[in-house]
């Protein structure tokens, strides 16, 4: 059993041992990305300590039947549970090896924080979920914050979300992540990525002091919309803030160890960051984007002249904003009553309550305006029966603004005095658009927002010659996908399903005599996305794990090698020709799948030369694969032999080609994607990299294949996709969140093309291979 996992140990691929949020540390320490120094206690000590003090089966028999609805019987299971791991010994084991690697770390103040095994994930939000500690020290005090985050994994608002998320509360592990806590003199949060307009901006939140304010909603920060390309700063909003969260320097016994001081008069209205600040901190938001491949939500910290990223999850909450269709010289049809900031867009009507404790939040019924200083996960049951919320404080990064744009909520927050202005049963208008709260029926508003989401819905209907594919990852939101009006799933990674669901490196499931377990885990996540899609195509990008991934797989570090440079060592095709044996147990998975659903086709990763293309194809022939009128073969096309060589690959055989943008976009201009002094050079737009996009895409049609790209550039830059449409892309795979943008920019350049052709657009039928 593993213990502690120093963050240089892990990466992203560690969830199950580390959680998200560890496992996202190690990942952007190894990228060299500036993360303050700490470790994880794993979850195999947290599932060692349920068997240990023999609680497992007493935590299980007090969740038997529980109504999460019922929030009073909620709160006593919750305490209940809580009391159960708080009263239990920790093996002694345990505690000396937190001890012994908090010696390492100096005795320095640490924040303890939970890291839960389903947090943090790209398709499934819970963070803030479990507790998290600052400014912890002491060896016995480190020791029992650990505890404490273990028992958080069942507060109440714990056990709510995984029961709406459909997520088994003893499979949920905890792992605790002790970092070195950095003393803010700012701190914030950054989207690369504008959660409201769903456009490709960087918006930063900011504030002075410790972060914990602003992710709760306590202070109202400086907000500032910054270009990704370029990192011109559009706009900034200075907040006043007249008090800030530091660390008490000698707690007291029972004193917390956080406390509240007045902002110096002369700098409460001032800047919290400079123009360079800025620019700085967006170039390591980019970074941190580049390296994941999509919109990142991050912390940071700025304390002696240097930012830290203290945490960075994937963005889930984005939503196509209302107010981009926005009249700004439309009369206002109501009274206003209040104005924030414009959180999570929508409009809704209903009776106020007001409710300031967690204690209150049984007063909200359906329908309700819920009013709130401010929102802290206790609240999400009364948020989800909300028709709007409210609050006096935050910003649009804070949980109110998360949670509502997840939950599709209109919300304003930040509007300094919701609480006293508004008064319980008032009935107003609330327009999560505008940052407006209306005195009574703001009928005009109301009805603008259903024609809005009927133009919405009617964006993600509209049909185009291009298709529209998805790019997908975790099985049990297949069928969710499904209901989207998507020609197919255009990418689907591999490696959340052997990351998460098998956990295991297919190599120690041969040597063991188990292939047969690789070969059955993996064909039933295929299998739940052929399902739900048939008869659409669902196009399976075999593994593409590189050596440092496959080696945090259970026996990795038996099977693979130190290198250098992964991102271009052995990867993709490559590994296929030197391990068949590997390969064979996936291609036996995609097999079995295909016998019941034959709309699963593969793709290919990372090829580097025609001769490798041959050669796997010639492996998957032997293990019975063969390209036929129902199995297409397509390749990733992301390096730049790939563009030179372009009709040699293609005459290997093949029915299509996927373009990788990221990849494509590094290794053409040798720009590594993940460093912030290089941000500004890694772009899909440079004309290198769109004369490569031309080549591969006219050359394609040219020969009679199809020709489709992953990634954000589709959606973030028009001009881009205009190109690709008149070059003749005959899809592009995007994320679930940009499908009715993405429908309406391609119809808009599809029609524009045939204006100037002479000829009207035509939606196209089904796709096949030569169209």
């Amino acid at each position: 059993m593993k213990v502690i996992a120093w963050f240089g140990e892990v990466d992203k691929d560690d969830v199950v041992l580390v959680g998200g949020k560890g496992a996202n540390l190690g990942e952007l320490t190894r990228a060299g990305i500036p993360v303050p120094s700490g470790f994880i206690v794993t979850s195999d000590v947290y599932f060692h300590f349920l068997d240990a003090a023999g609680i497992r089966d007493k935590i299980k028999a007090v969740l038997e039947g529980v109504d999460v609805n019922d929030g009073t019987a909620l709160q006593g299971v919750s305490n209940a549970i809580k009391d159960l791991i708080l009263e239990a010994d920790m093996p002694s084991e345990t505690a000396t090896a937190i001890a012994r690697a908090y010696r390492q770390m100096k005795g320095l103040p640490v924040a303890v924080r939970s890291s839960a095994t389903a947090e943090d994930l790209a398709e499934a939000s819970f963070a803030g979920q479990q507790s998290t500690y600052l400014n912890i020290q002491g060896e016995n005090n480190v020791i029992r914050a650990v505890q404490e985050c273990w028992a958080s994994l069942f507060e109440a608002r714990a056990i709510f979300y995984r029961v709406e998320a459909g997520f088994d509360h003893l499979d949920v592990g905890i792992a605790v992540v002790v970092q070195y806590m950095v003393q803010s003199e700012r701190s914030g949060v950054m989207f690369t990525i504008d959660p409201k307009r769903n456009s490709a901006d960087i918006v930063i939140d900011a504030i002075y002091g410790l972060g914990e304010a602003i992710v709760s909603g306590a202070v109202t920060p400086d907000h500032f919309v910054v270009k990704k390309v370029g990192l011109e700063i559009t706009k900034e909003e200075t907040k006043a803030q007249r008090r800030q969260l530091i660390r008490r320097e000698r707690a007291r016994p029972g004193e917390e160890n956080n406390l509240w001081v007045d902002v110096p008069e002369e700098d409460q209205r001032k800047p919290k960051l400079t123009e360079q600040q800025v620019k700085d901190l967006s170039a390591i938001g980019v970074s941190v984007e580049n390296h994941y491949g999509r919109p990142q939500d991050i912390e940071w910290a700025f304390e002696g002249g240097k930012f830290y990223i203290v945490q960075s999850r994937p963005v889930t909450t984005t939503i196509s904003t209302m107010a981009e269709e926005e009249d700004d010289g439309a009369p206002e049809p109501s009274p206003v009553l209040l104005e924030g900031a414009a959180a999570s867009p929508g409009v809704a009507f209903g009776p106020v309550k007001v409710v300031t404790s967690p204690e209150d939040i049984s007063l909200v019924e359906q329908g309700d305006i819920l009013v709130a200083p401010m929102t802290t996960p206790d609240f999400v049951p009364a948020m989800k029966k909300a028709a709007a919320i409210v609050t006096d404080e935050g910003g649009r990064l804070c949980h109110a603004a998360i949670v509502s744009r997840e939950l599709g909520v209109p919300c304003v927050v930040g509007t300094e005095s919701a609480t006293s202005v508004l008064a319980a049963d008032r009935e107003v208008t609330v327009d999560g658009s505008r940052g407006v709260v209306y005195e009574g029926k703001a009928e005009s508003r109301l009805t603008w927002a259903e024609e809005w989401k009927q133009r919405r819905q009617e964006a993600i209907n509209i049909k185009t010659n291009t298709k529209v594919y998805l790019n997908l990852a975790e099985p049990s939101l297949a069928d969710v996908m499904a209901k989207e009006n998507v020609d197919g799933v255009g990418l689907l990674r591999a490696e959340f399903i052997v990351a998460d669901y098998i956990k295991e490196h297919p190599r120690l499931c041969i040597d063991e005599g188990r292939p047969e377990d690789f070969t059955t885990r993996l064909a039933s996540g295929l299998r739940e996305f052929a399902k739900a899609f048939h008869p659409r195509p669902v196009v399976y990008r075999t593994t593409d794990f590189k050596t440092n991934e496959y080696r945090n797989l259970k026996g990795g570090d038996k099977y693979e090698f130190e290198e250098e440079n992964p991102m271009i060592g052995y990867r993709g095709a490559a590994r296929y020709i030197h391990d068949p044996e590997v390969f064979r147990l996936e291609i036996e998975a995609i097999k079995r799948v295909r016998a019941e659903f034959p709309n699963l086709w593969v793709m290919i990763p990372f090829v580097r030369t025609p001769d490798e293309l041959g050669q796997v194809k010639g492996l998957m022939e032997s293990y019975g694969l063969k390209r036929s009128e129902d199995f297409k073969l397509w390749m990733m096309a992301e390096v730049p032999s790939n563009v030179f060589l372009l009709d040699k690959f293609i005459d290997v055989g093949i029915d299509g080609i996927s373009i990788g943008s990221n990849d494509l976009t590094q290794l053409t201009l040798g720009v590594d994607r993940d460093s912030a002094h290089f941000a500004e050079a890694f772009d899909e737009r440079n004309e290198a990299v769109m004369k490569a996009l031309e080549v591969l895409v006219t050359g394609a049609r040219r020969r009679g294949i199809t020709v489709s790209i992953c990634g954000q550039a589709p959606s973030d830059f028009p001009e881009v996709t205009r190109k690709l449409v008149e070059w003749g892309v005959t899809s592009v795979s995007i994320n679930r969140d940009v499908i009715g943008k993405t429908r309406q920019i391609i119809a808009k350049v599809e029609a524009e093309l045939a204006e100037e052709a002479g000829a009207p657009a035509k939606p196209a039928g089904a796709l096949t291979p030569a169209s």
